[in-house]
């Protein structure tokens, strides 16, 4: 009998990890108050955080949507995704030049996220460092790369795990960013009917 318990825990578990689309994955974020950080810019890399030119959440929900891209240039789908992110900070700079688009580079070394950001273009207004990987933890991501978007209020609109698509730039970011970014994601948003609190 826990043989049999085993493998039924075992195939949930397989069934689980090949069940395709990361970014199915739910976050309890949605919703929620942006997590608070306060990062040393990738120009300052070694600099310990506290500096007036940090890249910090304070920022962010002062009546403007903004993105928040996790990236890394030890990772293959990062380079992958690079001239979809490169497009995306293109039509958020048509859309409103003041829109923040935060990168956060995570457990990288900072000379190579600059190689990095240097052969293929940097499409960020702010990019700070996550040397420990305390703030992916805090935004619960699960793997670079991943992106958020936060609303005008500074609530959490949408998260997208994996490499950002076209579609996902059209179907998703884009038409929030258009409406100000003021709900959460229709499909991780309590009905009308539930009550909310």
């Amino acid at each position: 009998m826990p043989f049999v318990i085993f493998a039924a825990i075992a195939g949930l578990f397989f069934v689980a990890l090949n069940s395709g689309d990361p970014s199915n994955l739910p976050s309890a974020l949605i919703g929620k108050p942006v997590p608070q950080f306060d990062l040393p810019p990738l120009e300052a890399a070694d600099a310990t955080p506290g500096s007036a030119n940090d890249v910090t959440s304070a920022a962010l929900g002062r009546g403007k949507p903004a993105v928040i891209h996790f990236f890394a240039s030890w990772c293959g789908p990062c380079r992958e995704e690079h001239p979809d992110v490169m497009a995306l900070a293109e039509a958020l700079r048509a859309q409103d030049p003041d829109i923040q688009f935060y990168g956060i580079n995570y457990k990288d070394d900072a000379t190579a996220a600059r190689r990095f950001l240097g052969g293929y273009g940097d499409p960020y207004t702010r990019i700070g460092v996550d040397r420990s990987g305390r703030t992916a933890i805090d935004f619960g991501v699960y793997g670079v790369p991943e992106i958020y978007v936060i609303s005008g209020d500074g609530t959490v609109a949408l998260r997208h795990a994996g490499p950002l698509t076209r579609d996902v730039v059209e179907a998703k970011i884009l038409p929030l960013i258009r409406n100000g970014a003021a709900s959460a994601e229709a499909g991780q948003r309590p009905s009308e009917d539930e009550p909310s609190g």
